[in-house]
């Protein structure tokens, strides 16, 4: 029985990734759904430049360039320093986040790989010392729809590149 690994695929050329699906167009009702979330989460009150690394760091796990390149932008006009955006990745080994930021990527790690992490106790209580019962749930709402985002412009292709951010 032949099988296909997905998880150890490379890809067969270096060509630039050409879209497969216009995901937006063709399934607007759950594209809607899935705005309906990112407008909760931006409204939730948790601040804006925390959700901006929620995002950029579940997308460097993903390897989302598309939402990488997004957020990263994203970030930087919302005045986020070039030293902490290039240092995410590394987080756990910089002196650059607060200990709510540490707690919020710790947690954003842990959800994120949830297969193979299960969210372990000791991520959850740093979490709960950084954060009430409702910015836990937020995040981890955040967390979802980041992830969503991810798979859906992975799946489909999503170039990277062409996103602008607004202006804050």
């Amino acid at each position: 029985m032949n099988t296909v690994s997905t998880t150890e695929h490379k890809p067969e050329t270096t060509a630039a990734p050409q879209p497969r699906i216009k995901y937006v167009q063709v399934a607007p009702q759950g594209i809607h759904a899935l705005q309906g979330l990112e407008a909760n989460v931006r409204n939730c009150g948790l601040e804006p430049g925390l959700l901006e690394l929620i995002k950029l760091r579940a997308s460097q796990i993903n390897g989302c360039a598309y939402c990488i390149d997004m957020h990263t932008k994203d970030a930087r006009a919302r005045g986020e320093s070039e030293q902490r955006l290039y240092a995410l990745s590394v987080w756990e080994e910089t002196p650059f986040y607060t200990e709510r930021e540490r707690a919020a990527l710790a947690w954003t790690e842990a959800v994120t790989q949830v297969a193979g992490s299960r969210v372990p106790d000791v991520v959850y209580e740093l979490a709960r010392q950084q954060f009430t019962e409702k910015e836990l749930v937020d995040i981890t709402m955040a967390v979802i729809a980041i992830n969503s985002w991810n798979r859906l412009a992975i799946s489909f292709r999503t170039v990277p590149g062409t996103y602008q951010p607004a202006r804050h």
